[in-house]
């Protein structure tokens, strides 16, 4: 395990790192001239917060990043799948254990150079060094030694601490990649697929350190290259001729624009300057019950929770029986009819139903009565001796509204006090990471079709857990279930952990299943296909020719 004095230095040194790249892209790019006018506007949610396929956790960013930086695999525009993309084609063992994949010979970076096998190692090695400070770094466990090396265990052997060269991926030759796994791991080819695993210029990186994006002439592997990022207006790319499908780009000129008010968002939209809106809460919610009638509002089932989770290493929230009359006094039904109104499922589980091969176990209800009891029983009869509380939230409209049906909720019903504490989302993704929070508004949206993805999320060594829990038994159980092949068997693992999750230690308190919702004239735009991972490759989509 790290010591605290490294985790707190190597996210100190990323948050530096994205400061000075705003700060460096800024002064490059504000005062150029828009340009010609794009070939597809895209409505992207919150300025990225970075371009490094190793450090990004959200959306915005993710969209970005796939059209610049390309894996072994890359996911199909219609099915969400993963197909061949620097990867040609690939080998798996009998036994699950050993993958090995063919790279293309006619893969580039966009100076030129050819992408070999080492560059891929390099760029797994690089998400998993701990001064990286990678919180996806969890996506690579399931090769041999991955996470030994990334949480500085010591090897029962040699007596020594796994180092880079103990990462089960190697490059036997330039074109061959081969990649030794802990256990079978169904879902690995889709992994392949997610930014984290993405490639990265090796000889760019080394040459210029922490500032490598910052230069001109970033090399690329993927689709696009990036043209510019301008702060707060927009992040244009621009079709990479040297990507071996370069002839599959159908929008040569895309403008991603950052956007946080669904008011603007939708102006913007209704007035022809965007033609794409993918986030639900860059749309108006009072309006949503006039808008899904509308022909360019798509709505759709995906896999994505809405949820809050609770800091169980402060005071009352340490206690189980708290934790508990706060998730079963949320009436649910009133959040999604009143406010979210999009057709979302009431969530008392954690994993989006559809998910494959799986089946959730129930969680809590709405019952207020046995709420009251429990706190009660914590020692808090109608609330009385309760400290005030501050909920975390993001600077969506939507959230707000949400926490404050909560505030209102928790008030009636318990006779508590929440405060509520907006953040900019760069300030509330820190904030949740140092556990500078209550509860704090929450939402996951499925990286491959598979429990897997949203189960994980709680391990104790995971990036993304943000509660304070630690518990071993719920490690084992989704260690155990990833080495399983009997899909039943593994099933049933999985249950155990998420009943662990949502009613025998309640970490989070899921709300909703999100509905997917995009926003597009389909007698304009074309090559969105909606699938459960809500998954739009852009250079799959383009404008219609009149």
């Amino acid at each position: 395990m790290p010591t605290t004095q490294q985790s707190a230095r190597s996210s100190k040194v990323r948050a530096l790192f994205c400061a000075s790249v705003l700060l460096a892209l800024i002064s490059q790019t504000a005062c150029r001239p828009a340009g010609q006018q794009a070939d597809l506007r895209i409505i992207n949610g919150s300025e990225p917060e970075s371009l490094d396929p190793a450090i990004i956790t959200s959306l915005a960013d993710s969209r970005i990043v796939k059209c610049l930086f390309e894996g072994l695999t890359r996911l199909n525009p219609k099915t969400a799948r993963a197909e061949p993309a620097l990867a040609a084609g690939w080998q798996i063992s009998p036994d699950g254990l050993v993958y090995t994949f063919d790279l293309r010979t006619n893969a580039v970076w966009s100076d030129g150079r050819p992408v070999v096998a080492e560059d891929v190692v390099w760029s797994w090695r690089r998400v998993l060094d701990p001064m990286t400070a990678a919180d996806y770094a969890g996506q690579l466990y399931f090769v041999k030694n991955a996470e030994a090396y990334n949480t500085g265990q010591t090897n029962g052997l040699t007596g020594k601490r796994f180092v880079a060269s103990d990462v089960g991926v190697y490059a036997p030759d330039e074109h061959t990649v081969r990649v030794e796994l802990v256990g079978p791991t169904a879902f690995f080819l889709d992994l392949c697929a997610f930014p984290t695993l993405a490639v990265v210029p090796r000889h760019w990186i080394e040459q210029y350190g922490d500032r490598w994006l910052l230069k001109p002439g970033l090399p690329v592997n993927g689709t696009y290259r990036l043209e510019n990022w301008r702060l707060n207006d927009r992040v244009r790319i621009r079709a990479n001729p040297l990507h071996w499908a370069a002839d599959e780009v159908r929008s040569k000129v895309v403008d991603f624009i950052p956007m946080s008010s669904p008011a603007t968002a939708m102006n913007l939209f209704v007035s022809g300057q965007a033609d794409i809106i993918w986030d639900k809460s860059l749309i108006p919610s009072s309006l949503m019950d006039v808008l899904r009638k509308k022909p360019y509002c798509h709505t759709f089932g995906y896999l994505g929770s809405y949820f809050f989770r609770f800091n169980v290493t402060r005071k009352p929230f340490d206690d189980l029986r708290v934790r508990k009359a706060l998730a079963l006094s949320i009436d649910k039904r009133r959040i999604v009819e009143n406010i979210t109104k999009a057709g979302e499922q009431l969530a008392n589980h954690f994993v989006p139903p559809g998910t494959a091969d799986y089946e959730s176990p129930e969680g809590l209800a709405f019952d207020p009565e046995a709420a009251r009891r429990l706190l009660a029983e914590a020692g808090f009869p109608d609330g009385e001796g309760f400290p005030s509380f501050t909920y975390l939230m993001n600077n969506a409209p939507v959230d707000a509204q949400v926490s404050v049906e909560l505030q209102a909720m928790w008030a009636k019903e318990l006779g508590v006090k929440m405060e509520i504490r907006q953040a900019e989302w760069k300030v509330y993704l820190s904030e949740q990471s140092k556990l500078n929070f209550d509860l704090s508004r929450s939402s996951w949206i499925g990286d491959y079709n598979d429990a897997n993805t949203f189960l994980d999320l709680f391990m104790s060594n995971n990036g993304n857990n943000r509660t304070g829990w630690r518990n071993e038994r719920y490690d084992a159980l989704i260690r155990e279930a990833n080495q399983q092949t009997d899909v039943a068997r593994r099933r049933g693992l999985l249950q155990q952990a998420e009943q662990m999750l949502i009613r025998d230690e309640l970490i989070v308190a899921p709300i909703y299943f999100y509905a997917g919702v995009n926003f597009f004239d389909p007698e304009k735009i074309e090559g969105i296909h909606f699938n459960l991972l809500d998954e739009h490759p852009v250079y799959a989509i383009k404008k219609k020719t009149k």
